[in-house]
């Protein structure tokens, strides 16, 4: 995840940027530093879900998936991770709130000092329901807007779920619950990308996240419609632009973004062009970041306890917490592609090898290059900037994934 609003306010407005050690960590909902001994973890506890995305990873669907871990198990688990060092857990599926025992979970999570999220489609949440989420008292509960309301409940494959999902947001807002809103962009429903954000400051959900595609699960199928690198620049500028204008007027408004790391390079070609003096203070900031966690800093146990690299990798398998500890497993670097993507710099080829920001991308998104090119440490054909920009010479034509065009949304339910 890149945290475009907070690099930006450190060049706009300091004064006002959380410290990142510490106790001011900023207001609730503010994750803590995540360079620790243990990384972020993303635990998709259910593979059920009531509804079937056309961009899953997960693949998921509204039958139940044998061999899941019992309460048992995961509170084994989470003893492991505490002691391990693990900052943040972000419960999610399919659809978490189906799994019975969640509740008891997140309680147990919370009592224990994780900062604790909660990643829902939002169609589950009523009034009742609200009171329950809000009850755990989640740092943070992000829902996916795939569009308005038409785009949404296609890609959702469920009519009404838009409306649905944004009364969640607004029923969990009213209880005090720091909530967010998903975004995951392709070339169907770029157009809706400044609505969404124009909706998450009229109605106070104080995060936007825009997701890139990634190439798994049925995203993977449907990679097609990966919005153009031109449509991705437009959607960055537009970020950039609100995120500032938020800054200056003191409005609530966290612009982050995930799954291409080129967007910290982009943000920092950005304020070399409008606050050069600035420029070399943020580098440093951002080489820290180091771009990527995959593997690092960011990583995925799944509904039947397999641990992976993050969410995107579920066919690439490290061990499974049923079997051994999660701290043995995440320590163990026999696994040769586990090993390539802790070593720094990664060993990447390419025009992701001869940039001059490989510093500070980590070399992005290794899974798009290993399934488009079967090679994960090719160049990542979903990286947006020129050539010129990264440094490197022209070497002929680039890999890119063609979109779909002049497909109507009805054709791809």
């Amino acid at each position: 995840m890149f945290r475009l609003s907070h690099y930006l306010r450190t060049v706009i407005a300091p004064e006002s940027a959380p410290r990142a050690h510490g106790k001011a960590l900023g207001p609730k909902g503010t994750a803590p530093p995540i360079r620790m001994t243990g990384p972020v973890v993303i635990w998709n506890l259910i593979r059920r879900c009531n509804l079937t995305c056309l961009h899953c990873y997960s693949i998921s669907g509204d039958v139940d998936f044998p061999g899941e871990l019992s309460t048992r198990e995961v509170f084994s688990t989470l003893d492991d991770l505490k002691a391990f060092g693990v900052p943040v857990l972000i419960l999610s599926g399919g659809e978490p709130l189906l799994r019975r025992d969640v509740f008891d979970i997140a309680k147990r999570a919370k009592e224990m000092g994780f900062f604790l999220c909660l990643s829902t489609n939002g169609t589950l949440i009523d009034a009742e329901m609200a009171k329950k989420v809000a009850a755990v008292d989640f740092d943070y509960v992000g829902i996916s807007l795939d569009g308005l309301a038409e785009t949404h409940d296609v890609v959702r494959r469920k009519q009404g779920a838009f409306d649905q999902s944004v009364h969640a947001l607004r029923l969990l807002r009213d209880l005090d619950v720091k909530v967010g809103v998903r975004f995951t962009m392709t070339q169907d429903n770029e157009r809706h990308l400044e609505p969404l954000i124009d909706l998450c400051e009229e109605e106070r959900f104080p995060k936007f996240y825009l997701s890139h595609l990634v190439y798994a699960g049925r995203g993977n199928k449907n990679r097609g419609r990966d919005s153009e690198w031109a449509a991705t620049r437009r959607a960055m500028d537009l970020l950039i632009r609100r995120a500032e204008s938020a800054i200056r007027d003191g409005r609530e408004l966290e612009v982050v973004t995930g799954n291409n790391d080129a967007d910290g390079v982009y943000l920092l070609q950005w304020v070399e062009s409008h606050y050069p003096e600035k420029a070399a203070a943020l580098r440093r900031q951002l080489v820290r970041w180091g771009g990527n966690a995959s593997g690092v800093n960011v990583a995925n146990i799944d509904n039947l306890g397999q641990v992976h690299p993050d969410t995107m990798w579920w066919h690439h398998t490290l061990g499974n917490v049923k079997e051994r500890k999660f701290s043995d497993i995440w320590t163990d670097l026999s696994d040769p592609i586990f090993a390539g993507l802790k070593q720094r710099p990664r060993a990447v080829t390419g025009r992701c090898g001869a940039c001059a920001h490989l510093d500070i991308c980590g070399g992005n998104t290794r899974i798009r290059a290993l399934k488009v090119t079967g090679d994960p440490w090719a160049e990542d054909p979903g990286c947006y900037l020129t050539d010129a920009e990264i440094g490197v010479a022209q070497s002929g034509p680039r890999v890119e994934v063609t979109p779909f065009r002049g497909v109507k949304h009805e054709a791809v339910v």
